[in-house]
């Protein structure tokens, strides 16, 4: 099991990432550490933030961290990535999500919320809408009907979907949040518009990779008029699908140039889907990731095209390498598990602490269950934050995967029964 590995040293060498960065649109980042985006499943009833959520983000400040960015709001609540997600619509009442923000900014810390719309990656447990560009479902193997089945969209419903990421992105702002991360990786739905293996249309939404990336840059674009000028507008990509025939780097090359001039202020790369968990260290195309920073290769190849600062997530988790990613050109360093095992990382690094916060590999042969399986252990230690405790990264993988199954069903439950009171 992992352990956490302490290296002192008194001339603070990580010096580099505690510098701050000012955005394309005015806001400053004091530091370039980034928490990214983990699913909390904190949801209270009726899909909103209450103060567990609050007490988790409060923890990461106190850490030390210039930058986080939520776990993926949804745009539409009849469509969710899980049970106990939260979902910002255009009539949801924000005061849970106000101290959220006021949680996550009150040690000089900006937040933004991520804003996402599942497509066809909701569980066929938990009802709903599910939507995508073609009639494409995912392909996991025996695990493929945990998911519904897709049905392709209407230009109705494509106009529907644009306008409720850009409503989501003003309630965000009217709640104090300093910006939003448009979700477009991991196969949610704008990844899926972007994949010619998820789409299959030949209409003006599909095709070449101008129709495929229509959609993302008609959201950003209906964000951007709805928002103030300073508020932040970033976008999360994939660098490639790591699926034979998916969206590939040449691709990602394209939508980075599509992206320079309309007011990115932050891209984040990453990659990967359910179907190939890439932002795990696994692809289902065969090849081998980097051992720490996997995705920092493609950053390097895409940053000279991208004119907007960028930032990359995966596998990272110690002092050197997030300096290894700022001396390749990246401007914010991104990390997730790492600091669902120990939120104080940045505070540790600034004082020239060389802590390593890893997360143990699970070794099973159904690689499905272990993206589930990692899932949960993380997830555990954010439930455990949320709770004023602090994390334990020697949990058992098999007891956190059967007591997050066994939270879940009730989690579900209690969805559909909500569910069932809202009008469609």
């Amino acid at each position: 099991m992992p352990t956490m590995q302490a290296t002192p040293n008194t001339t603070k060498p990580f010096s580099a990432l505690f510098q701050p960065l000012q955005l394309p649109h005015g806001q400053l980042l004091p530091n370039r550490l980034a928490k990214a985006a983990m699913e909390e499943s904190l949801a209270e009833h009726g899909q909103l933030p209450g103060p567990a959520i609050a007490r988790l983000y409060q923890r990461w400040a106190e850490g030390g961290v210039g930058l986080m960015i939520t776990g993926n709001v949804m745009v539409d609540s009849r469509a969710m990535t899980g049970p106990a997600s939260i979902a910002l619509e255009a009539n949801t009442p924000l005061d849970g999500f106000k101290p959220w923000a006021a949680s996550a900014q009150s040690k000089g810390a900006k937040v933004w919320m991520q804003i996402s719309h599942p497509g066809r990656q909701v569980f066929a447990a938990l009802g709903g809408t599910v939507w995508a560009p073609s009639e494409v479902a995912l392909q996991l193997g025996k695990h493929s009907k945990l998911f519904g089945q897709p049905s392709a969209m209407t230009e109705a419903q494509i106009a529907e979907v644009i306008e409720r990421f850009a409503s989501t992105a003003r309630r965000a702002e009217d709640a104090g949040f300093d910006g939003v991360q448009i979700h477009a990786a991991h196969g949610y739905l704008i990844s899926q518009f972007l994949s010619p293996l998820s789409n299959q249309r030949q209409d003006a939404w599909g095709g070449s990779i101008e129709n495929r990336a229509r959609l993302l840059i008609e959201v950003l674009r209906a964000v951007r008029r709805k928002v103030s000028p300073g508020f932040s507008v970033a976008v999360k990509l994939n660098s490639a699908d790591f699926q034979r025939g998916g969206f590939s780097e040449s691709d990602a090359q394209a939508v980075v140039q599509m992206l320079n001039d309309e007011g990115v202020d932050l891209l984040e790369l990453s990659g990967g889907s359910y179907e190939s968990p890439a932002m795990q260290g696994r692809t289902a195309d065969g090849r081998t990731l980097a051992r720490e920073a996997y995705f920092l290769e493609f950053a390097k190849a895409l940053a000279v095209h991208a004119r907007m600062p960028l930032m990359t997530t995966g596998g990272i988790s110690r002092p050197e390498v997030a300096c290894q990613v700022l001396a390749s050109g990246v401007a914010v360093v991104g990390m997730g598990t790492a600091l669902a095992m120990d939120p104080d990382l940045p505070q540790q690094w600034a004082h020239g602490v060389a802590v390593n916060a890893p997360l143990a590999a699970i070794a099973w042969k159904d690689k499905v269950l272990v993206g589930i399986a990692t899932m949960a252990l993380v997830r555990r230690q954010l439930h455990r934050m949320a709770k004023g405790l602090s994390p334990k990264p020697t949990a058992s993988p098999l007891f956190t995967l059967l007591c997050d199954q066994w939270v879940s069903k009730q989690m579900i439950k209690r969805y559909r029964r909500w569910k069932t009171g809202v009008a469609a």
